[in-house]
């Protein structure tokens, strides 16, 4: 295949068929372009406003994702597509080129906390991290209803292998968003609210959710790895949703943990914050039910040998999330997330 080098205004999302772009963004430091793969496939079902995005690489080192949607652009036939089907298998070009969280070679921000009121349009925000932001408001969000952000934890923290949607107020389309979660086949499923525990701000999840979108996120490995497991979870969430919501013709059967009915369905995730830096030894690992109460970490001072370690306690009953990955911890950083099982 031949991607065409197109500047964002240049994209075709409407016409049928398959068409394979960089998308061009202008580079601040050498007399070019900073090029986003993007890969739109249109069906003959295709409505206006209606389809499915889904974005790997929001982060620079997370590769679950990118990986999942390099397999998915030579597996998915144009023949099949039905509705609209829109690929970024690397979002943040800037950092994935660095392969940091942040796009530390450029202008140094993170993706995830910019989608922002005048993010890539206003002077003050004009680095390629902010019109990353802005080329996703401009170019894609008008052609699709459902969007799929694959994270994983990067070198911050390790996670139980979990999917969350938007928790909506109708209950149908509240019924949609759990079950196209649980088609990722990952131990946990979380209902989430932005701005509650566990939720998103000024995120790719929170401004599709902001803008009407069917919002899904995943958390899919950790240690800048590729994680076999996490590249399964994420291929068939995408191939899920694209054919339960009519937009790729076929069958799928379930995986993983919804195929053994022993998914944990997680209300929120309470965290425990670091008081001071030092070094962090967890007690129990991710996927683990833990009780109230229960010491699950500690938290190490070398300076303070003679002391004794924080205890990270439970505040609740519930399984482990999430912790960091990394033994050295700042003042501040979140060590464990804790969520409540509710089914």
């Amino acid at each position: 295949m031949t991607r065409q080098i197109v500047s964002p205004e240049q994209l075709d999302m409407q016409s049928p068929g398959r068409r394979d772009y960089w998308v061009a963004l202008g580079h601040t430091s050498i007399w070019g372009s900073h090029l986003i793969p993007l890969t739109v496939i249109v069906g003959p079902q295709a409505k206006a406003g209606e389809g499915l995005v889904a974005f790997g690489g929001n982060h620079g080192n997370e590769y679950e994702g990118p990986v999942a949607i390099k397999h998915l652009l030579r597996e998915i036939r144009t023949e099949d597509v039905l509705g609209r089907i829109v690929l970024v298998p690397v979002l943040n070009v800037a950092a994935f080129r660095v392969g940091t969280r942040e796009s530390t070679g450029d202008d140094g921000f993170n993706l995830n906390r910019l989608f922002v009121e005048g993010a890539g349009t206003t002077p003050a925000m004009a680095g390629i991290t902010h019109r990353i932001v802005a080329f996703i408001r401009q170019a894609i969000w008008p052609h699709v209803d459902i969007s799929i952000d694959l994270h994983s934890g990067g070198e911050v923290a390790r996670f139980t292998h979990w999917a969350v949607w938007y928790c909506q107020d109708d209950p149908a389309a509240d019924a949609r968003g759990e079950q196209m979660a649980r088609w990722f086949g990952t131990q946990v499923v979380m209902g989430s609210r932005v701005g509650s525990p566990g939720g998103t701000s000024a995120g790719l999840f929170q401004d599709a959710v902001n803008r009407g979108k069917l919002a899904i996120a995943t958390e899919l490995g950790h240690g800048s790895a590729v994680d076999v497991r996490g590249v399964r979870f994420a291929r068939q969430g995408v191939l899920a949703a694209a054919i339960h919501n009519s937009h790729l013709r076929g069958t799928i059967e379930p995986i993983g943990h919804h195929a053994d009915g022993t998914q944990c369905l997680v209300r929120g995730a309470a965290s425990v914050t670091a008081p001071y830096p030092g070094h962090y030894e967890p007690l129990v690992d991710c996927g683990e039910q833990v009780g109230k109460g229960q010491t699950v970490g500690l938290l190490h001072d070398f300076y303070r040998l003679d002391e004794e370690p924080f205890a990270v306690t439970a505040d609740a009953a519930g399984i482990v999330v999430a912790q960091a990955w990394g033994a050295r911890v700042e003042q501040g950083q979140q060590i464990m997330m804790i969520g409540e099982i509710i089914g």
